[in-house]
């Protein structure tokens, strides 16, 4: 079994860096529905990814998913992201949800094969090597609370509106929902939200630890970005090899015994041990200075 573990864990080919760092997805013709920013001077390390389909309220229909999958598979290869935040272009509305309007236009087949597209795009955000931040500054309905559970951590402002809203629809969540919030907030919980397609508030998601921190909002409605910025932040100046490790050792390890889990982290450790970066803790603590942490 270690053996096996061992192959499954072991880290991606050595990255390499986007061609361009600050750019739109190349989409369908007309305007891109994302846009990828890497920030610069004390942000350097932090990747934004911006929704902006204001016409549907950012519904996840055909091009942005492509778009989306697009741009997380060139971001996993770039060293430089240490952090990829998720954020949104349009006031008052992180993510709508599934585009209803335009399922409407396609066959069962079509359905089918366009939800597979969905899940595999939550299933991409949660195996993202680098941890990941959902800033939620508006609604978050149905596959837009999938696509934040997706995400490592999560930041609403008081104003946030989220749900797992498929059931008032006569759907059920089908991106992952129903197995990423159990792990959030409990079995019992989570069948008590999605049976009833109940919404919460902002500070309702942080009082059930359904988001990690909740802000008042401001007049310019990007409160919960700020705030997923600043908590970027505190993540930047650590070892971004350990980080990732971290990452894998809590994902893997949820899903297997005790047993298991122990030996996924002893495999995870054992993959930092060679890695100039703790070399360079080990000595910056000796030498009680800030250590200068590469990624290698």
């Amino acid at each position: 079994m270690l053996r096996a573990l061992t192959g499954a864990l072991r880290l991606p080919r050595p990255w390499r860096p986007l061609q361009t760092r600050s750019c739109a997805s190349d989409g369908a013709a007309g305007d891109p529905e994302i846009q990828v920013r890497a920030l610069a001077g004390p942000d350097q390390g932090i990747t934004e990814i911006l929704m902006n389909r204001p016409s549907a309220r950012n519904a996840l229909g055909n091009v942005l998913v492509s778009e989306l999958l697009e741009a997380l598979a060139r971001l996993r290869e770039d060293q430089q992201v240490r952090v990829l935040l998720f954020r949104s272009g349009v006031k008052g509305v992180f993510c709508a949800g599934a585009d209803l309007k335009e399922r409407e236009q396609m066959s069962e087949a079509e359905v089918g094969i366009f939800v597979q597209r969905l899940r595999g795009l939550m299933n991409e955000i949660a195996a993202f090597p680098a941890p990941t931040i959902a800033a939620m500054d508006g609604f978050a309905l149905g596959g837009g609370l999938e696509l934040a559970l997706a995400c490592d951590l999560r930041v609403a402002a008081s104003s946030a509106v989220m749900g797992l809203i498929e059931t008032t629809r006569g759907l059920l969540p089908g991106a992952g929902g129903t197995q990423r919030l159990p792990r959030c907030l409990g079995v019992a919980l989570a069948k008590e939200l999605i049976f009833t397609g109940r919404r919460l508030s902002g500070a309702q998601a942080q009082a059930l630890g359904l988001v990690n921190h909740t802000v008042p909002q401001n007049e310019e409605g990007n409160a919960a970005y700020h705030q997923a910025r600043a908590l970027a932040q505190e993540i930047l100046p650590q070892a971004p090899i350990a980080v990732r490790l971290g990452k894998v050792a809590i994902d893997r390890g949820m899903d297997v015994d005790i047993a298991s889990g122990m030996a996924i982290e002893g495999i995870c450790y054992a993959q930092n041990i060679p890695t100039q970066d703790r070399l360079e803790g080990m000595a910056a603590f000796r030498e009680k200075r800030p250590p200068r942490f590469v990624g290698k």
